[in-house]
């Protein structure tokens, strides 16, 4: 199939833009300032922010899938757009596993893709992820799950920057002093590292990041530091921390209530 590039001039926003393309059963990539979203028969099929960690480098870094597992699955699958079957097939990965991950890594990227939804850069008819479909999601479903996130972390401590901005940490800020997990991640505040690096670090979801990442912000524990060149290392890797999932059993819900539509 020949592609299309075709620049949205009549959506204002890429929600707008999206809702659309679900009303016309599109297949193609929507890009956004801050990502692009898939679509399979008006259907959100996967998105991809540079502001969140892929599915590869989650399902790597925790464990859940070897490195040279990936890369099979990635060398093998990636043509035919059959990455994720590639997975389950070879049994790498278990069929409710990858959509349970697949999930969180859509609604991650979606979020920061719809936080400011700023009018969409242009849309790729026919233009197809290489992972494949693993769970479609409703336009509608994707939308509402990332206002009620940007809500949610607004509601905490209403400064966005602290989601995309490199971070510091306050002085004499003590990690010993916080439960687990913000303790993790405020461990992780360099002045370097993005809430992306640190949720790339810990392998952890992006949102979760971003609650705690946030929390410490309203205890007066972390800022957004001033630019600077990104000369972090990569992080810990694979299988240097343990998974941290707290929103397993939601997703499962919803890919039950999707199933269910």
């Amino acid at each position: 199939m020949t592609r299309v590039t075709t620049t949205w001039t009549t959506h204002g926003t890429t929600s707008a833009a999206l809702r659309a393309l679900a009303a016309e059963g599109a297949t193609g990539a929507l890009s956004g300032e801050r990502g692009v979203v898939y679509l399979s028969a008006g259907r959100v099929v996967h998105v991809e922010s540079a502001f969140t960690p892929d599915l590869g480098t989650l399902l790597t870094r925790s464990g859940a899938v070897e490195p040279d597992g990936w890369r099979a699955a990635v060398d093998g699958g990636g043509r035919q757009h059959r990455v994720g079957r590639r997975l389950v097939d070879s049994g790498r990965l278990a069929a409710g596993a990858l959509e349970v991950c697949h999930l969180g890594a859509l609604f991650d990227a979606a979020y920061f893709v719809l936080a400011h939804d700023t009018r969409p850069r242009r849309f790729r008819p026919g233009a197809v992820h290489w992972l494949g479909a693993v769970r479609p999601v409703p336009v509608d479903v994707v939308v509402r799950e990332s206002r009620r996130r940007r809500a949610l972390l607004e509601r905490i401590w209403p400064d966005p920057d602290i989601d995309i901005a490199p971070l510091t940490r306050a002085a004499g800020a003590d990690p010993a002093d916080l439960p687990r997990r913000r303790s993790r991640t405020l461990t992780q505040v360099d002045g370097v590292r993005t809430a992306a690096d640190i949720a790339a670090a810990l392998a952890c979801r992006t949102y979760h990041t971003l609650v705690e990442l946030r929390r410490l912000a309203a205890a007066g524990l972390v800022t957004a530091a001033p630019p600077a060149p990104v000369t972090a290392g990569p992080g810990p890797g694979p299988g240097a921390v343990a998974w941290d999932d707290p929103d397993t059993a939601l997703l499962r819900r919803l890919r039950d209530a999707l199933e269910a539509l």
